[in-house]
């Protein structure tokens, strides 16, 4: 049976040692969506939200978050993030979110582009609650990953 590597030999929560990994050039890509009322789609396609700027309020939290993935979860490591982009499409039924994140360090970086997309989902529904306080976070995954030992993973149905 494979080991969780976040568990020591008595199931106790440990940081792994990535002493011993080589530095490699690495990247994650998640996305996920906001499904949001025809009023919030068309206050985004148009006018705006009460609050402002929902979209571009949404990416920089987006950016903040996966450079502080280390503080929301408890077993990632600091990682010297290279470089973060967010990006959001207003759809007919919401705003689809795609993050990228790379790094050139020991470990990768899915858990930072996947709270990456969480938090620029948050900021979404927190932007237009007063519109539709129905918004939904649905569909975050994991999309894309390079580098390290186990090499490049692409889901075998992207969006």
């Amino acid at each position: 049976m494979e080991r969780f590597t976040h568990l020591d030999e008595t199931g106790a929560a440990r940081m792994v040692d990535v002493s011993g990994k080589d530095v490699t050039a690495r990247s994650a890509t998640a996305t996920g969506r906001v499904l949001v009322s025809p009023a919030v789609v068309n206050a985004l396609r148009g006018d705006g939200v009460p609050k402002g700027d929902a979209l571009g309020v949404a990416r920089v939290a987006g950016i903040m978050a996966a450079k502080r993935t280390s503080d929301l979860v408890p077993l990632c490591h600091p990682l010297s993030i290279s470089g973060v982009t967010v990006d959001l499409e207003v759809h007919d039924n919401g705003v689809a979110i795609r993050a990228t994140v790379r790094t050139t360090d020991r470990t990768g970086v899915e858990m930072e582009a996947l709270t990456a997309v969480c938090v620029t989902a948050l900021t979404v529904i927190d932007m237009v609650k007063s519109i539709d306080k129905d918004a939904e976070i649905t569909d975050v995954r994991l999309e894309e990953k390079t580098g390290g030992k186990s090499g490049t993973y692409q889901r075998e149905d992207p969006r």
